[in-house]
């Protein structure tokens, strides 16, 4: 079966729009204007179609080939607002920069930065070698009842430089 079929560009052009969408986070936009750079004139709404129609399957290739995170992970939480409600976003990011994980919670106790922690080692695939955090009591419980072995560092200002919390692209 060709999923291709009655699809006015070839293949090797749509999947690679989707790849760059998945692999480096663009914006259909981007992508539209890398496509017109190599002369294919492709409008975002087809690029975004192309995305919903392939990307389940180009993102489970990605992340088959992914050569795994760092051994360090920098981790934080950040306040939200949605609907009126306060909520928690918590992030961990490897020392190269790549996120691991984000999620987000209700609540910002013990038992949410152990839901965390144990969704963080189940995403990364093993554990890391050492964490940095700020000083909050819920990292320590978390650290201590799910991943002792891994040093925790809660030095001051470790965590700013690492993580920058601007939404990517």
């Amino acid at each position: 079966m060709n999923t291709y079929k009655r699809h006015r560009f070839p293949p090797d052009i749509i999947s690679y729009a989707v790849w760059l969408y998945y692999r480096f986070n663009l914006s259909h936009r981007d992508i539209e204007d890398l496509l017109a750079e190599r002369g294919i004139t492709v409008s975002r709404e087809a690029i975004r179609l192309w995305c919903i129609k392939f990307g389940r399957l180009y993102a489970r290739r990605l992340k088959r080939k992914h050569r795994g995170y760092g051994d360090t992970f920098y981790i934080d939480e950040v306040f939200v607002r949605i609907n009126g409600k306060l909520h928690y976003l918590w992030r961990a990011v490897d020392q190269d920069g790549e996120v691991v994980d984000v999620f987000l919670q209700a609540k910002r106790d013990g038992a949410a930065a152990k839901r965390f922690f144990r969704r963080l080692v189940r995403s990364s695939g093993t554990e890391p070698r050492k964490i940095v955090t700020d000083k909050l009591r819920s990292y320590g419980v978390a650290h201590r009842e799910l991943i002792p072995d891994t040093i925790h560092s809660t030095q001051q200002k470790a965590n700013r430089d690492s993580l920058s919390w601007r939404p990517s692209a």
